[in-house]
């Protein structure tokens, strides 16, 4: 009779349990439904390496070692204790009876291993979040309901074992169970009716834990353990550094960008549910790091809220289950009188503290309605979006598969489109493009000046040299940046030297686009790439190369969906490595110089160019190579990303200064770098830091330049026009 009582109290609660989570996963469907649709069929397709690297090999958590083993420990710990539950289950439901098969007793010795194991991982969780006190890691009760719900599962399972084996005097041996034969040796001299009696409390409480978890998982952050593998499944096939294609030609699109949440697409809304708030992006944030509003965090953390409070008023569907145990009333918000940046006070070269304490006073509770509260401005500030540098190394981080960048051009774009809204500097630079194709507004007709500069080598145009076999996109900074000249000079040398055919389009070429893109100005992006592939089909163009990686990826990633077909478009650390390893450049000249290299985000975290650069200095004599703590797909960025070229920054610290700090501890007589917004912020900071005249920046090809052609072969410099970097 005890036994029927039992299965039907049991049958009750799961059911319950459920229903209740059915309910609350359900509801939070509704809301990523509202949602712009998304062809999830097409989206998955050709995954299964890519999710079974992340899943299962846990590739993403394994950046950080110590974290990433933890996890691993956890993860495949729960997947073996869920046969261990189902073998509790059943002894529970048919009175001690077990499962039976061949082995049962090393099964017994795996569950108590992997108990133990998953014991000692959560203390170490602790460990980190509360006395290693990780700035990344919030603190407080939230976080710390899931150690008391995994550590009463361990706990249980441990007692129920011991107790069992008092009330059935097992006879299996205690090397097979070592933890619940000594527990259960202290309890020894109980009856078994006692031990029985134990061993179903333990057995209930078991039970309920495990089920009050489960219908605690989707209404927390740890929702990411059902929707992380569904994110990293459907996450983005085509290139990272290819931004979605805006139709604005669509007569009946009613606004472009994202100004509300229901702009977002389904697939960006599930991003928002799958985070698990490790504040990997965060830490990995150059805005984060130097003090900067912008935390990539709480950028997914306040949508999700926002689309969960919203949600809720739209569907009237309550995403908290029991809903009698919850209050709805309110939403979330920013705090209108918080200040809009973050003071800086730190002593170390990065710190995220400052903003990590700022958007957790800024972002509270308030009265509002949650459908009056704006997208841009109650929910995420100007002041937030604005800070982006567009270096992706938050989602290179996340071990779930964010993205947070799109999320952040799409608010720009309806910022840009929609409310005429810029900052100054950046509405300069976008007036000075659309009027004479570059940023600083300087003639047209100058943007060939550059060539006069080199004695001896003609640089043909593409109407002297129509045969050319590389076209040399010089771009804006190129063409006019004094500093930025001298690259384009020493790669025209080394060219010329590699009996390279090339040519330049001369006053043809115009502003790639980048810089207006990431922006948010869609409208004269797509112009001036509508403009600058009818010029290459004009010239027959088939192969490009660049000095510039912004310009690169924009050519190589992002033309592709507006016509350009069939076109090779390579950087010019690329054109160099090739050149070396064919043997028609050959650096000859020592150059004695102790080199840190600088990855641009725009070549390496987009485009995966890490080796390439680094070959070229490998390959050139005396040079010594020392690479920096934070490098390749780590490296932190040099603050002039997503259009922060062309814009002051306001607040906290500089992240060129930060960056230049960064190499300085490699104590470097050169710090290089393979882009020109790079070399100017690396320069800059050398002068900040009133390094220059011991540590020089300089990029690939100028160094490459010095060993082919020695230092006494090297023309100085002699610009009549031009312009200075930011």
């Amino acid at each position: 009779m005890w036994l029927i009582v039992n299965l039907l109290a049991f049958l009750a609660v799961t059911a319950y349990a459920i229903r209740l989570f059915w309910k609350a996963v359900s509801h939070r469907y509704a809301y990523m439904k509202l949602g712009q649709p998304v062809d999830f069929r097409q989206q998955g397709k050709e995954r299964l390496g890519e999710f079974m690297a992340e899943i299962f090999g846990q590739k993403k958590l394994l950046k950080d070692k110590k974290s990433g083993i933890m996890h691993v420990v956890i993860f495949y710990g729960f997947i073996i204790l869920q046969f261990g539950a189902l073998d509790l289950i059943v002894k529970g439901l048919r009175g001690g009876e077990s499962l039976s098969f061949p082995g049962y007793a090393v099964f017994g010795l795996l569950q108590e291993i992997t108990v133990f194991s998953i014991l000692v991982a959560m203390g170490y969780a602790v460990y980190r979040r509360y006395v290693e006190n990780l700035p990344r890691l919030k603190k407080g009760w939230k976080p710390s309901i899931v150690v008391f719900f995994i550590f009463g599962l361990m706990l249980s399972v441990l007692l129920s074992l011991a107790f069992e084996r008092l009330w059935l005097g097992s006879h299996t041996s205690a090397a097979y169970a070592p933890i619940s034969s000594a527990i259960a040796a202290a309890f020894e001299g109980i009856s078994g009716q006692t031990a029985a009696a134990l061993f179903y409390v333990c057995w209930w409480l078991h039970l309920l834990i495990l089920l009050a978890f489960l219908v605690y998982v989707p209404q927390s952050k740890h929702f990411h353990i059902l929707t992380a593998p569904i994110n990293i499944w459907f996450r983005r096939k085509e290139p990272v550094g290819r931004l979605k294609k805006l139709d604005l030609e669509d007569e009946e699109a009613e606004s472009f960008g994202v100004g509300k949440i229901e702009d977002f697409t389904q697939k960006q809304m599930l991003d928002f549910y799958a985070c698990v708030e490790c504040g990997r992006c965060t830490n990995a944030c150059p805005a984060s790091n130097t003090g900067k509003t912008l935390s990539p965090m709480h950028l997914i953390v306040k949508l999700r809220d926002h689309l969960t409070e919203k949600g809720t008023a739209v569907t009237s569907k309550s995403p908290w289950v029991p809903e009698f145990a919850f209050s709805a009333a309110g939403a979330h918000s920013m705090e209108a009188a918080a200040e809009p940046g973050v003071r800086w006070e730190t002593e170390g070269i990065t710190d995220i503290r400052p903003t990590l304490e700022w958007q957790k006073n800024a972002w509270k509770m308030r009265e509002k309605p949650a459908e009056e509260a704006e997208l841009i401005g109650d929910v995420m500030t100007e002041d937030e979006i604005w800070s982006c540098t567009t270096c992706r190394n938050c989602e290179d981080q996340c071990p779930v598969g964010n993205e947070h960048v799109d999320k952040i051009i799409d608010l720009r774009r309806h910022l840009v489109l929609m409310q005429g809204s810029m900052p100054h500097e950046g509405q300069r630079a976008m007036q000075n493009i659309e009027r004479q194709g570059n940023p600083w507004g300087l003639s047209r007709s100058d943007r060939v000046k550059w060539t006069g500069e080199i004695d001896g080598i003609a640089v043909p145009t593409v109407k002297e040299n129509p045969d050319f076999e590389y076209l040399f996109f010089v771009g804006s900074m190129g063409s006019y940046d004094l500093r930025s000249r001298k690259v384009s000079r020493a790669f025209v040398r080394l060219l010329h030297e590699a009996g390279v055919s090339f040519a330049i389009l001369g006053n043809e070429e115009k502003n790639s686009g980048d810089t207006p893109r990431r922006l948010g100005n869609e409208m004269l992006f797509q112009q001036l790439c509508a403009e600058n592939i009818a010029v290459f089909e004009k010239y027959g163009v088939k192969k490009i190369v660049t000095a510039c990686p912004h310009t690169y990826n924009t050519l190589k990633n992002e033309y592709p969906d507006f016509g350009l077909e069939g076109v090779e478009v390579l950087h010019h650390t690329e054109l160099l490595d090739r050149l070396i390893r064919s043997g028609k450049l050959t650096p000859r000249h020592a150059v004695n110089e102790r080199i840190t290299y600088h990855d641009s985000c725009y070549l390496g975290r987009y485009n995966n160019v890490y080796e390439q650069p680094r070959n070229v200095l490998r390959a050139i004599p005396g040079v010594e190579l020392v690479e920096m703590e934070r490098t390749r797909e780590n490296g932190m960025c040099c603050g002039a990303g997503g259009g922060m070229m062309w814009m002051e920054e306001t607040s906290g610290k500089r992240v060129n200064l930060a960056r230049t700090e960064q190499a300085l501890e490699t104590n470097p007589t050169v710090i290089s770098s393979a882009c020109p917004y790079c070399l100017t912020m690396m320069e800059d900071g050398t002068k900040m830091k009133e390094a220059e005249d011991r540590v020089k920046a300089r990029d690939i090809a100028e160094i490459l330049e010095q060993s082919v052609f020695g230092e006494s072969h090297i023309q100085p410099a002699n610009d009549a026009i031009g312009v200075g970097g930011s």
